[in-house]
């Protein structure tokens, strides 16, 4: 399972800079994580300053 980004997303690009695999990219709609790429480090959900990046179930 990889992460996903829910709507409480600002915007603020932490999630980006801090993925160590380069899963996570802006959209139209804020930023996306590449299921593919994420390694379920939970690097983007430790960054977030509104806990935006879930277990993708």
């Amino acid at each position: 399972m990889s992460y996903i980004i829910t709507d409480f997303c600002i915007g603020c690009g932490n999630c980006e800079s801090g993925c160590p695999t380069s899963a996570i990219t802006p959209t139209d709609s804020l930023y996306r994580i590449d299921p593919i790429l994420c390694i379920d480090c939970a690097a983007c959900s430790k960054i977030c300053p509104v806990d935006a990046p879930k277990k993708d179930l």
